[in-house]
Parts: C-alpha cells; structure tokens; sequence
C-alpha cells in the first residue's frame, strides 16, 4: 500500500501515479482518490483525501469543459473505495459507469496518451457496481416518497404556493395528523383539501381565515404536478435509504444513478426531490464524526436549480444542511456551471474544489470569475484568474484539503481518464442489468393501502347508508329534513312534492350528501381511534 498521499517529501507520488490499478491497491488508491496530473509537468499527482472527502467540493465550470468527466471519476474512485455514490444523470452520459471503456472506441483512443502524460501507468479499463433509479419509474426502479415524509414546506415550494396557500397547506398536515388521516399520495391531499375547504368556517376559528380561492389554487397546482408525471412520486413502496448505502462483495460502494433527463422539464420537481433526499439522510443517519471515509457521497449537479427563488426558509435548510451534514459521513459534492449560483453561506462549506474554465464575456462575468480565483490558497507560479479562463477542456484549477483540514495550494490539474465507458449505456444492457436487479421486486409495484383518501371515502359511504335507512315521512316535516340535510335550507318556493323530487333526483340528492358527509363529524368520530396515532408514533 502507498503511503499517506500528502507526505511532505512527496517523493513517492511518481510511485503513486505508477501504481495505477495494481492488484495490491485498485484505482491506485491509497487514502485519496486520485484526480490528475498537476504542475508545470503535468506529472505531480493530485487527489481527493478520503478522510477529508464529507467536507464537501464544488465542482465547477462553464458547459462543454468536462465537468460530467470529473464526476465520473469521482463515481469511480469512491466505488473503489467502499463508498455508496448518489447521482443525477442529467445528459444521460454517466449510464456509462456500468460498463468497461474500450481502448478502440473514441474518444477512448486519447485516454491512453493522457494516462501517459500525468504518468498513470496502471491505467486500465472496468466496470462499476450501477443501480439505476427514476422518479417517473419508465426507465429504472420507481423511487417514490410520501407526503408525509416530504412535508409541507417542501411541497409548497415544489407547487410555488404562497404565503397564505402554504398556511393552508400546513392546516392540512396538522389536520391529517389529528384526525389519522395518513398523506401518502396526492389523492390523499386532494381529498383532505376538499374537507378543508367544506369545513372552512369552523376550520377559520382555529387555524386563521382558510379562502376557498386559496384551497383552489393548491388544487390547481397539484392538478399541474400531476399532469408532469409527479404523481409517480408520491406513494409507496417508500424509499429505503439503506438500498443506497449498499456495498457488495468485492467490496466496491454501489452507485445509484438517478435518470434525470426527462426531469429537467421539471426543475423544481427534481431539486425538491434531492433535498428531500438530503434532508431525510441528514435526520435518519447517526452522528459518526469524522470517519476514515464517507458513509455515502451526494452528487447534486445543476445545483443553481436548487436556489433559483428559493425563499429564504428553503435556503437556510440548505446551509443548516450542508453544516451538520458531513458529521454523518455524508459528503455532498455540487456541480453547476457558476460557483456565483450557489449562495456565499453554502459556499463556504465547500473545502474541496475542482473548478473548470469559466467564461467572461459580461462584466458580470468577469466579477463571478475574480472572486471565484479569490477564494483559492494562492500558488506563486501563476495567476489563479487566468488559469481558470485559460485552462482547457479536461484541465481544471484544484484544491484539496490537507493535513488538519487545511486548504492546499491551488494547482493545474490534468484530469485522469474514466476507467468506465465515456458516454451512455446501450439500452439492451442497461434494461438486463435493471431486470437483474433484486431491488425491481421491492420497488417496482406500488402499493395503495389505507389513507385518507379511502378514510374520507368511507365516511361518505357509512353517511348514505345511514340516509337512506331512516323511515320514510309525510309532509312538509319530511321536507323540511331533506332540504336542510342537502343544501342547508329550505328552498323558497318549492312545491313540488317531496317523494318525486326523491324519485327524480336520486343521484343529486346522494352526490350532495356525500360532500355533506365530509364536512360532519359522525364519520370522524369513528375512524379517529383508528389511524390517531399514525404520524404521532413517526
């Protein structure tokens, strides 16, 4: 095994390099992953230090300078390493992580001569352990929450409720859970809003004014998720988080790929998604401190998404987040074009760097790109502004932390080559590995057991059998209950005899009772013992 990758002679990192993907240390792994070739050479290894690796990176850099290659040897290096990896295929390219680079395939055809370049001898092709995910559930394993376990303040942001709808919203969580009224699906809140809205004016005393144009708008806007496909989201089989931290065999970390193409028509149901995913990592993994390496690394690529209008509740979960996080063993790696799209508080977090050239065409720009260079340890053999405009495709500008978590000098960094096959799966392998998978038996078949959809539902049954078993009476008596039991007064005018309206209207008379129903308590009464306690004992 190679000695510690940050010893001061450095006289082994040709070694290092050399060493490559040698039976006695894979991926030429030594307590660092290894990233490229720095210095005026091109032959001074540098490297991601595994205990460091939770303190989180930035990795950066305008479209078409190699970004997704630099995550994909990320992907690789932490597999080798026993570490889960979580990502976002947002092109489609890093499918290829599951299936071996060939020499004779371009733009393999190069990979060699760099290998050669940064002096990476051992360099060889492999495959990677891949678990393929998919929120709509067309192309991978369904991955799906509840909305329960989202929350209301997520879920406003991913309706872009405001102010006075995310009220009401809340109202309903807090109903849901008082009356076990269990929130899986989005049936579950569309008919929860709907007694929402029906009981409204008791409901005002408690909780404050509740607008029916208020409980409207939300409806419209799950209508809207809807019809985007996020209702595949919602529901169960829920996702074990387990089932990504797995590690097989040989000892390599699974890594989970989230197909995210189809998402990017959907921005904010894909950043809400991954904060979510963040948020339930960072409430239901125990504190570990800071362990030899990562538990799991979280790759959020098009992080921009996540703040574009977030509001200021939203953005402080993030910070509180990205802090906390990394005493879980959970590193978290953001990728976007512009450090300038993530807010100075995030930023700040991130220790780890691998930024790629930047552009400056606006003076915009050219501000985003100085004080991108200004938060780098500086390197007295060349300027850091320029290096990153001028550095080319597959070279980026570097910093690691070192020894007690100290920023390294910012270096010139060659990007090593992927051992995996640069570009996508071919679909026949990609579907044959997924039907191999023995997570498809687990997550490919929702489940719809009792919430409050069927709850609400029931009352209104028990409501209409009770209706339509009380005696039969004559007279304006009788009248008088039906117009008061339907519509909550008696018509003015009304002269038709009662049993033909009854006769006639049959239909009417049971929709509207329905809808009655769901604003009374009989149902609620004896159902509330039932699911009380459901999200009290979460």
């Amino acid at each position: 095994m190679a000695p510690d990758f940050f010893q001061s002679d450095r006289e082994w990192l040709k070694d290092y390099a050399a060493a490559g993907q040698s039976e006695e240390d894979p991926q030429g792994i030594a307590g660092a992953i290894y990233i490229g070739g720095g210095g005026a050479r091109q032959d001074d290894p540098q490297g991601l230090r595994l205990k460091y690796a939770n303190r989180h990176r930035l990795i950066a850099g305008a479209t078409g300078t190699g970004k997704t290659v630099t995550l994909q040897i990320l992907a690789e290096g932490f597999s080798a390493a026993g570490v889960p990896v979580f990502l976002s295929d947002v092109k489609g390219d890093l499918s290829g992580l599951a299936a071996a680079g060939s020499p004779l395939s371009k733009p393999h055809t190069s990979f060699s001569e760099r290998a050669a370049t940064i002096r990476f001898e051992g360099y060889a092709y492999s495959a990677f352990p891949a678990t393929f995910w998919d929120l709509f559930g067309k192309l991978a394993h369904p991955v799906r929450t509840t909305l329960a376990e989202m929350g209301p303040l997520l879920i406003s942001r991913l309706l872009e409720l405001s102010e006075a709808q995310e009220g009401i919203l809340n109202v309903a969580f807090r109903l849901s859970d008082e009356e076990g009224l269990a929130l899986l699906d989005l049936k579950d809140l569309q008919a929860l809003l709907v007694w929402v809205g029906q009981n409204r004016e008791a409901l005002s005393l408690r909780y404050g004014y509740i607008s029916i144009a208020s409980v409207g708008a939300i409806q419209r806007r799950l209508l809207v998720l809807e019809n985007q496909g996020g209702a595949q989201l919602f529901g169960e089989p829920a996702l074990d988080l387990a089932d990504l931290m797995r590690v097989g065999a040989d000892g390599r970390g699974q890594i989970n790929i989230l197909a995210a193409e189809a998402l990017m028509a959907a921005p904010r149901l894909y950043a809400t998604f991954l904060l979510w995913l963040l948020s339930e990592l960072f409430e239901e993994l125990p504190e570990v401190g800071d362990p030899e390496r990562p538990k799991l690394v979280f790759f959020f690529d098009e992080a921009h998404l996540l703040f574009d209008d977030a509001p200021k509740a939203l953005v402080d979960k993030v910070e509180q987040v990205a802090r906390l996080i990394r005493s879980k063993g959970v590193g978290v790696y953001f990728v976007t074009q512009n450090p300038d799209d993530i807010p100075e508080d995030v930023l700040g977090q991130l220790g780890n760097r691998v930024q790629h050239a930047l552009r400056a065409f606006t003076a915009r720009d050219r501000k985003a790109l100085r004080m991108a260079a200004e938060t780098y340890r500086e390197n007295p053999a060349f300027d850091t502004e320029t290096a990153i405009r001028e550095v080319g495709v597959g070279e980026a500008v570097t910093s690691f932390l070192e020894d007690k978590g100290v920023p390294g000098r910012v270096q010139r960094t060659l990007i090593r080559p992927p051992s995996s096959q640069l570009g996508p799966l071919d679909q026949q392998v990609r579907a044959a590995l997924i039907a191999r998978s023995d997570l498809g038996r687990k997550y490919d078949r929702m489940l719809d057991r009792e919430s409050a959809y069927e709850i609400l539902a029931a009352r209104a049954v028990l409501a209409a059998e009770a209706v339509s078993a009380e005696p039969f009476e004559e007279g304006g008596t009788r009248e008088y209950r039906a117009a008061r039991r339907y519509s909550g007064s008696r018509r003015d005018g009304a002269t038709e005899p009662v049993r033909r309206r009854q006769a006639s209207g049959f239909g009417e008379a049971m929709g509207r009772m329905v809808m009655k129903e769901l604003t009374g308590t009989t149902g609620r009464r004896i159902v509330r013992g039932i699911l009380g306690g459901l999200f009290r004992a979460r």
